[in-house]
């Protein structure tokens, strides 16, 4: 327990209350809390302070817009009313407080694509140079300690309270993804951080920040906002806005490590040579000569190790320590992982692309590695951006040469319509088939390889559940594939 003054926080008429926890859900409110009654999309959080105070909450923390809202409740109760003008942020730095050390070395990473490898390939050097780190993000916690998430990047009274408990279970090293949502409502504000990368900057999510500029701003949150003026920035110059974010950075007087094919990146890579297994990379840190082997699938995937390798040496670690640490990286659940072989040699990929540039860079990524044909399957999500469907379809059909056109998570809209979107952009594609099943499309998919061909099943990535209308059916692409490739040979 402690006071609102303990915790920074100044209450109308000069109030003071003893705070036993802090809640965002009225549902989670127990005597004592502080409830945080914050703006939302459809509905403002002060509409639940009338429940909120009648489980015993406290302090109510709102902005103008709450109080207003709950004028009559709040004046008829004795709770302590903390009105802010951002009150999410608040909230943020409140629970930093609340919950208490966290660990000593923080990593974030944000772009449209790549945070979850590059975060992951992070704690991976770490745990090769012998230190205690994490990874916080899509795929819940993973490394020393583990814990499942429900967000990317979650609200701020479940992330500061992991991070609490990653410390106090002895994790000293954490790489998290900040998310374009997470940063846009200040999810990450109260974290300090050593080092924040940029990964690149595509279409996605515009049904939630509706223009370019509004997603590109969000982003810049990480940098302008979050990471204080004395941290590193760690940006790949490859990307169109990667020289944008480094003027940022530099204007603010953040020292900057540029990572790329770039000349002015500190940590260039110079030369890939890729076979079945992997690659093989030249790379040059402050213009000293490198050479790593990766066991890992695609081009792009270079990008992320070495963006990894930037923020690890940002965040304090002897570069050639990072380095020898690169050839032990081993493949993030659900992005460019091999599934499955056939036993003709043809191999299964399942990756999370599911924005045009993502599954464009998959495929492109792929190439240089098959002999043969490559075979995409691909679907777009439901209730999510709708302009990004033909385009995902146009990529497939440029970079593959068979495209099946499926079901991802079709959520609550019309599953055939979502196809319809996909397939309209493909058509350029002389091998396009529609298969609404996704188990199917996935063995008719595999049951097309030839010897020297290859599969990516793209969209889902690391996800176990389909979402069909409000329910979540078990599904995972990889066992999918497997299960497949074990059914087309006759081992089951």
């Amino acid at each position: 327990m402690t006071t609102l003054t303990a915790l920074g926080l100044t209450a109308a008429q000069g109030r003071d209350a003893t705070i036993t926890s802090l809640a965002v859900d009225s549902r989670d409110v127990i005597k004592g809390s502080l409830f945080a009654a914050l703006p939302g999309a459809k509905v403002h959080g002060a509409e639940f302070i009338q429940y909120a105070l009648r489980m015993g909450a406290a302090a109510v923390l709102t902005d103008a817009v709450g109080a207003r809202i709950a004028a009559d409740v709040l004046a008829a109760s004795d709770a302590a009313v903390i009105v802010a003008e951002d009150p999410r942020q608040t909230l943020a730095q409140t629970a930093s407080l609340w919950f208490g050390a966290h660990p000593g070395i923080v990593v974030a990473v944000t772009g449209t694509n790549g945070k979850t490898s590059v975060s992951s390939f992070c704690r991976q050097i770490w745990e090769e140079m012998g230190l205690a780190g994490v990874n916080l993000g899509t795929t819940g916690v993973e490394g020393a300690w583990a814990y499942p998430l429900k967000h990317t990047t979650p609200e701020p009274i479940t992330l500061h309270r992991v991070l609490a408990e990653a410390a106090g279970h002895g994790v000293t090293h954490v790489a998290m993804e900040a998310s374009s949502h997470g940063l846009d409502q200040r999810r990450l504000d109260g974290v300090v951080l050593a080092a924040a990368g940029f990964t690149n900057f595509t279409q996605d999510h515009l049904d939630y920040h509706h223009t370019f500029e509004a997603y590109f701003a969000a982003k810049m949150g990480l940098f302008t906002r979050v990471l204080a003026e004395d941290g590193v920035a760690v940006i790949n110059l490859d990307d169109p806005k990667g020289p944008v974010v480094a003027a940022i950075c530099t204007q603010r007087g953040q020292e900057v490590i540029g990572v790329g094919r770039s000349d002015d990146a500190r940590l260039r890579l110079t030369g890939q040579r890729f076979d079945a297994t992997g690659q093989d990379l030249l790379f040059t840190w402050q213009g000293r000569p490198h050479h790593a082997r990766l066991a890992l699938i695609g081009g792009f995937q270079a990008e992320n190790v070495l963006l990894a390798a930037g923020l690890v040496i940002a965040a304090g670690a002897d570069p050639l320590d990072v380095f020898a640490a690169l050839p032990q990286l081993g493949t993030v659940r659900g992005r460019m992982e091999l599934a499955a072989t056939r036993a003709n040699g043809a191999a299964v990929f399942v990756d999370y692309a599911h924005t045009p540039d993502a599954v464009q860079t998959a495929l492109k990524a792929l190439r240089p590695h098959v002999m043969g044909r490559i075979v995409a399957i691909i679907g777009a999500g439901g209730d999510r951006d709708s302009t990004k469907r033909p385009l995902m379809g146009a990529a497939a059909a440029e970079f593959a040469d068979s495209v099946i056109v499926t079901d991802d998570n079709p959520r609550s809209e019309d599953p055939a319509s979502i196809r319809a979107a996909v397939l309209a952009g493909a058509q350029a594609c002389d091998s396009l088939t529609e298969v609404a099943d996704r188990a199917e499309a996935i063995l008719r998919g595999i049951d097309m390889l030839q010897p020297g061909d290859a599969l990516l099943i793209a969209g889902k990535g690391h996800e176990s559940g389909q979402i069909i209308g409000d329910t979540v059916m078990p599904f995972d692409d990889v066992e999918q594939a497997s299960v497949a490739v074990a059914a087309l040979e006759g081992r089951i």
